[in-house]
């Protein structure tokens, strides 16, 4: 019994012992909840003095200072800019009516030229002696048409005096009015013949400039093409007037609303900016192009000069009405 005593006061924790641990974790636990309460009070101090900064930012002038109003643009301000390229207004390629040969062609590139100049001769000689024949017949049907006339005449007389039977004097009128049938067609084709000779002299259709010589004396030329690239020309000179000039222009989508019929616009060549042109929105297209969201309008130059060549760029300024 004395045994079992004396070995469990061996195994009790002393009472210094039990204090000691009881009291690290308590003061561990005390200093933790001291940190936590220091770094929230410091927060929320911050936090206050921010909050009362905002609040005195927040009621400052700044606070009352109104949007700046939109102010519409002035009379003769670009309210769009935009380049492209200068074309003549009508570019006129002259074809022949026909096939034939050149055989004289009497302009070249950059020529001026006045409506009704001869440009380009085409033989001939097929056509010159179709309107002979033409000619010839004609004359013969004229002929024919006189002494039918004369017949009739004389037949009239004889039916008069009861001489002719009423048969032979209705032959006569017959082939009086078939004379002057003949007559008439052949007057006919000698007109036709006259407009196939007319056709091989090829002249100015406008005032203007020639733009591209196409063809050569003794090439063959079509009204025509007949496909691929080695074929007969189908054109002998390509013209336009240099004082009819536009500037096409591809128009992005969004831009539209800043546009109008009869706009007023400031033209000037890229490669003379210094240069200033006035002009006007001549054409609106009434289709858009659906791959690039585009829609393409025309601005008429009002007074164009040698500074302006076709199919350079142009700046365009769209004014403010």
């Amino acid at each position: 019994m004395t045994t079992s005593s004396d070995q469990l006061q061996r195994l009790a924790i002393p009472a210094e012992k039990k204090l000691r641990r009881r009291s690290g974790p308590v003061i561990m636990v005390s200093i933790a909840g001291s940190v936590l309460f220091g770094a929230t009070a410091v927060f929320l101090f911050t936090r206050h003095n921010d909050n009362k900064l905002i609040s005195t930012k927040s009621a400052g002038p700044v606070a009352n200072i109104a949007p700046a109003p939109i102010v519409p643009p002035k009379s003769g301000d670009a309210v769009l800019t935009v380049s492209g390229y200068i074309i003549p207004r009508a570019r006129i390629e002259v074809s022949p009516r026909f096939q034939g040969t050149v055989k004289w062609i009497g302009v070249k590139k950059g020529d001026h030229v006045k409506k009704g100049d001869l440009m380009v001769r085409l033989e001939d000689d097929e056509y010159r002696s179709q309107y002979d024949k033409a000619s010839g017949q004609h004359a013969l049907a004229a002929a024919n048409l006189l002494n039918a006339e004369t017949n009739l005449i004389r037949q009239l007389d004889l039916a008069k005096n009861n001489v002719q039977s009423q048969q032979v004097l209705d032959d006569a009128r017959r082939t009086r009015d078939a004379a002057d049938a003949e007559l008439r067609i052949a007057k006919s084709q000698v007109l036709l013949a006259q407009i196939y000779l007319d056709w091989c002299i090829i002249r100015a259709p406008i005032d203007g400039t020639i733009l591209e010589k196409l063809v050569e004396p003794d090439e063959l030329v079509v009204p025509l093409s007949f496909g691929g690239t080695r074929g007969p020309s189908t054109a002998l000179v390509s013209l336009a007037d240099l004082n009819d000039l536009q500037v096409e222009i591809d128009v992005n989508e969004a831009d539209l609303s800043k546009l109008h019929l009869k706009q007023h616009c400031r033209v000037s060549p890229e490669a003379y900016p210094e240069k200033k042109y006035t002009g006007f929105v001549a054409e609106i297209a009434p289709e858009a192009n659906r791959s690039k969201g585009t829609l393409q309008v025309k601005v008429q130059i009002e007074t164009p000069n040698e500074f302006l060549t076709p199919e350079l760029t142009a700046k365009v300024e769209f004014l403010a009405d």
